[in-house]
Order: C-alpha cells, then structure tokens, then sequence
C-alpha cells in the first residue's frame, strides 16, 4: 500500500482520457505502419487492418474490465500481480516498459527525420527533452498538449483522404482484398499493424489520476479504440485507392506519396509537419505510460525504490519520468530503432496475452471468457507471426527479464527473505 503522500491526483475526465489514447494510437501507426504491413501482406493488408482491430477490441474490453477493479497506476501490471501472481504481473510490466521504451526512441527518430532528416538524432533528443519536461509540469499540461496534437493530426488526415479519394487517380479496383501473400502474410500484417491500435494502454496505465475510474476507463477505451479504428480504415482505403498494395509496401512515406501520386503534390510538406505532430503525440502518450508502469514497479521494489517518488506539487512521478526520459534520450542519440514497430509489437502482445489471461479469471461464465480466450489466442499468434528476427529478439529480451527475476528471488530467499512484495 502507498500513502497518500505518494498517490497521484485525478484530474482526467472521459474526454481527456480519449484524448490521450488517441495520442498514441493516431499518429505512429498511420504514418509508419501502413507501409511494411502492406509488403507484409499485399492485397490482404485489410483483412490484416481488421484482425488487428478484432485482436485490440478484445484486449481493450478486457482492459477495461480489469481497469475499473483495479484504477491504479501500471495497467496491465497491475492486473497480473493481482489475479495471476507476482511473476506474471512483473512479466507484463517487464514487456511494457522494455518495449515501449524501444518504441519512445523510434518515435522521437521519426520527429527528428520528419523535422530535420539530415540531424534526426540531434532532434530526436530534443523532443524528448522538452516532452518530458511537459510531463514533469503535471497531467493537465499533458493532456493539453496531447488534444492540440490530435486536433492538427486529424485535420492532415481527414486532408490526406479527401485528396486521395476525390482525385481522378483513385481507382476502386486497387482494393482488391484477395490474399495474394497467404495467411501468414495477413497475420504478419495484423502484428505490424497492432503497433498501431496499443495506445488505448495508456489510458489504463493512468488509471490513478482518472477521475471516477470505474464509469470514465470503461467509456474512453472503446471510444478511443473506436475513432482510432475508424480513421485508420478511411485512411487505408484512401491511400490504397491511389498507390494499390504494391506501391505503398515499398513507400517511404506513404502518406506523401499517396498526396503527390493523387496529384496534390504542394500537401506534402503538410503531411511531412502532420507526420512530425503526430509522432510528437505518440511519445508524449509513450513517456506517461511508460512513466506510470515504472512507478508500479518501483512501489513493488521490481525496480529501484526511488522511482516510486511522486512530485509533491505537481502530483507526477517525476523520477520516473526523468529516469525514462533520460534513457530514451540515450537511445535516441545512440541507437537506430528502425526495426522497433516489430519490436515493440512483440513485447505489447506479450503484455496483452497477461491482461486477457487475467480477465479469463474475473468470472467462470463461458459468455465473460469468450473475448478474453479470443483476444488471449490472438495475441500470441500475431506475436509469433511478426518477422523473425522481432520474435528472436522479443523472446531474448523476455528471456532475460525473467531471468533477472529468477536471480532477484534466489538473492532475497539467500539473505532469508522472499525480496518479492
């Protein structure tokens, strides 16, 4: 248990916290997903679009369940410390935190190549600087800044679809939904995809600063999950109408390319800022949930006591924050994470597959287990679906995080303690 001087302060209503999951989710899936899942799975890239949907549907309403018993900061963690044991718990947050803080990094090199290509990662560490400082000045500036980043995503968006369908170069036959690459290809889709729809996490990572978490989690999930579906689908069959499967699987930008192949091509440097944005919305989104899974952990000794601190006046957990700022930063400067969606799309899955798994446990009645056992298969068959070197470096990175829970445990029963809360 936490004293009150250690507890956050709720402050976020149902909008705010739609907002923050659309924060995530509508930005880093749609300019950066859309184009390897495409080469994943050519023609097939909708069906991928919908399975990942279905797969985000079922572990959102098991999130949203388990959110509403147990509002308190960590998610995912949280829920499997509580209904499965500690090693589950720790397992999941282990997945959470190491993935996405991998994916914080290719955010920021994302604003940094939009912004200033030739200096990405000089601007990669500037971004996460100045967001994390956003952060540490409390949740309301947060979410602020994450509704004005939505707002301008949305308006380049809604522009990129409108282009796209109304020009004469959109033609209905490059929907196509055959499934030229086969079943794996779609499934490999729908993992790469995923790294688009996991951002309604975050809204039950801050389950401890919503305000009436047990109405407010349960209503912003789904909606934010919902709006983030609907858009991603407008904007897949906008920019398939005009590049067909084949083009956008090798695009770099596919959005721009979408524009300048609809033959608007003075809205791609709009596009290029939109991209930038919504990047910059996503890794505000990342570093709060990362931020909070730490704090869990941190008040459960899984991870330095000390970033369990929370900010007596700004009511954050500001060491964390600054902890995984700091890390983000180094990554950012030092590393290329081009190869994160898979990434991060395996350690996310991971982290789901222990939140439906929980959910299997709220109830023994066949029709409440239905959509956890749904969402549970589908996890771990998107997460072994993603290419291969994802999988080999996702498992590695699980590997040693249960290793170093393994060791943890030996220490503690040696000096004549368990060492586990």
């Amino acid at each position: 248990m936490t004293g009150s001087g250690s507890e956050l302060r709720r402050t976020l209503g149902v909008r705010d916290a739609v907002v923050v999951g659309l924060g995530s989710m509508v930005g880093a899936g749609v300019f950066s997903a859309l184009g390897p899942a495409a080469r994943a799975a050519g023609s097939g890239l909708l069906p991928g679009l919908a399975v990942a949907a279905l797969v985000a549907y079922c572990n959102a309403t098991s999130s949203a369940r388990l959110a509403a018993l147990y509002p308190a900061s960590g998610g995912t963690y949280v829920y499997g410390r509580e209904r499965l044991g500690v090693f589950w718990g720790y397992l999941a947050g282990w997945a959470f935190v190491v993935g996405k803080t991998a994916s914080c990094a290719a955010m920021a090199l994302t604003v940094g190549a939009y912004v200033w290509p030739g200096h990405a990662h000089v601007v990669a560490v500037a971004a996460v600087v100045a967001l994390t400082a956003v952060n540490y000045g409390g949740m309301q500036k947060s979410a602020w800044l994450t509704r004005a980043i939505v707002s301008v995503v949305l308006v380049v968006l809604a522009s990129v679809v409108v282009v796209c369908l109304a020009s004469g170069r959109s033609d209905a036959g490059r929907l196509d939904i055959g499934l030229s690459s086969g079943g794996g290809g779609v499934l490999q889709a729908a993992g790469l995809l995923f790294f688009a729809f996991a951002g309604y996490a975050r809204i039950a990572t801050l389950g401890e600063e919503v305000r009436d978490p047990a109405r407010t989690i349960p209503r912003a999930i789904p909606l934010a999950l919902g709006i983030a579906l609907a858009v991603y689908a407008c904007v897949a069959v906008a920019v398939l109408s005009v590049l067909g499967a084949d083009r956008l699987g090798h695009a770099g930008a596919p959005l721009a390319d979408a524009v300048r192949a609809a033959g608007v091509p003075g809205l791609v440097p709009v596009v290029r800022v939109g991209a930038a944005v919504a990047a910059l919305g996503s890794l505000l989104a990342l570093i709060l949930g990362v931020s909070r899974t730490t704090l869990a952990m941190a008040r459960d000794r899984h991870l330095p006591g000390a970033l369990a601190a929370v900010h007596p006046r700004f009511q954050v957990p500001h060491r964390a924050e600054l902890a995984v700022g700091g890390v983000v930063a180094v990554v950012a400067a030092t590393v290329d994470v081009r190869g994160a969606i898979g990434f991060s799309s395996f350690g996310v899955l991971a982290y789901y597959a222990v939140a439906n798994a929980s959910a299997w446990t709220l109830s023994p009645a066949p029709w409440a287990r239905a959509v956890p056992a749904v969402g549970l298969v589908g996890c771990v068959t998107l997460a072994f679906a993603l290419p291969v070197v994802s999988v080999v470096v996702g498992a590695g990175v699980l590997a040693a995080g249960v290793a170093a829970y393994g060791v943890r445990r030996w220490v503690g029963r040696a000096r004549g303690s368990t060492g586990v809360a």
